[in-house]
């Protein structure tokens, strides 16, 4: 009789099935066989492990044999995909197969994450890691992978400060100090431009909002090109951009970078002055920093081999000089190291996100 699935089947006693291990008596040959097939049948299932485990082995070992993708979460032209497509052949060399970039961008860079964080752990799809990745997760509410559980750390790529510019025609400051001064003067007034919320841009703001207790208004874009063509335009008063976003508008007398971020002066810019020489040392580490992951779980040799490729291309002159071009500095890590920083940053950006209220969905 049928029963439902959460139904109990009162017309039949319950009953108790016990399963006993085979055991042939003398003489019984329709046990024996039964025994022979039970034993069959625990030897094809340990031939079936110690094939997969074979398989697997062998897989790593001929890895790569087809060719990589290295997702880029942010626009073509941008810092972060000049380093990624200066890094790609020259890893494709040394890995005798193509790396393919592929910008999979919006969300804030969680379509790429989580395309990667859903790839298999095989090696072949890679993630380009840019620094809002350690900011999304106190951003957004719902975010479709997890940050710290769904990525291997392979190595840091590489670093760069960013540059605090002003239109001069909006904004008379000469220096950091008068920037202060008239912000303070008049809160609320004045406003800064934004790639988008939640990037390294904009927290790097509100951080320094935080800390000096200014009052100024966000406008963010849809990119990097259009937050800075609406401050070339005169439309916003302010904002941190990579330097060599910025030189061209500044050559021409449009903007003035009033500081840069990081420990020491942009090499693009070497007459500009650092935050810490204003004595705002909170400032050394707020920049853009690239790092190289893969999915959860991608096998550890796997792991170690980018890394030492990452590692030889990190010091070869010419990945150096192309990328000073950008005002990149080279820099690399262990792959402990690199999830160390991405964990330090999640929690550093989670309290300056709390503090400033940020939410973007």
């Amino acid at each position: 009789m049928c029963c439902g699935l959460n139904s109990r089947c009162e017309t039949e006693p319950d009953r108790q099935i016990t399963l006993k291990p085979f055991k042939a008596e003398s003489g019984n040959l329709k046990e024996q066989g039964m025994l022979m097939n039970h034993r069959k049948f625990q030897f094809l299932i340990l031939a079936a492990i110690l094939w997969a485990g074979c398989c697997s082995a062998q897989n790593t070992e001929s890895w790569p044999n087809r060719p990589v993708s290295l997702i880029v979460t942010v626009a073509p032209g941008t810092v972060a995909d000049i380093l990624a497509r200066t890094l790609a052949p020259m890893l494709s060399e040394r890995l005798k197969q193509p790396v393919v970039v592929e910008n999979r961008v919006g969300a804030s860079g969680m379509i790429g994450n989580d395309f990667v964080a859903k790839s298999a752990p095989n090696g072949y799809t890679l993630l380009l890691m840019v620094n809002s990745f350690t900011m999304i997760p106190s951003i957004y509410r719902k975010v479709p992978y997890d940050t710290l559980n769904d990525f291997s750390a392979i190595s840091k790529l590489a670093t760069s400060g960013y540059a605090f510019v002003v239109n001069t025609n909006v904004f008379p400051a000469k220096d950091l100090d008068e920037f202060f001064s008239l912000v303070r003067a008049s809160p609320g007034k004045y406003t800064y431009a934004t790639p988008g919320k939640g990037t390294g841009h904009h927290l790097a703001m509100e951080l320094l909002k935080q800390r000096q207790a200014i009052d100024m208004l966000h406008v963010p874009h849809a990119n990097m090109g259009s937050a800075l063509n609406n401050l070339t335009g005169g439309y916003a008063h302010t904002m941190f951009a990579p330097t060599a976003s910025v030189l061209p508008q500044v050559k021409a007398g449009l903007l003035k970078i009033l500081a840069v971020s990081g420990a020491q002066r942009s090499a693009l810019a070497p007459s500009v002055p650092t935050y810490s020489e204003f004595g705002l040392n909170f400032m050394n580490d707020v920049d853009g920093y690239w790092g190289l992951m893969a999915p959860a779980k991608t096998p550890k040799e796997i792991i170690a081999r980018l890394n030492k490729e990452v590692l030889a291309i990190a010091a070869m002159p010419d990945f150096k000089q192309r990328l000073s071009a950008q005002d990149v500095v080279v820099v690399t890590s262990t792959p402990e190291e690199l999830a160390t920083t991405v964990r330090s940053d999640v929690a550093r950006w989670a309290k300056v996100v709390t503090e400033a209220k940020i939410i973007a969905d």
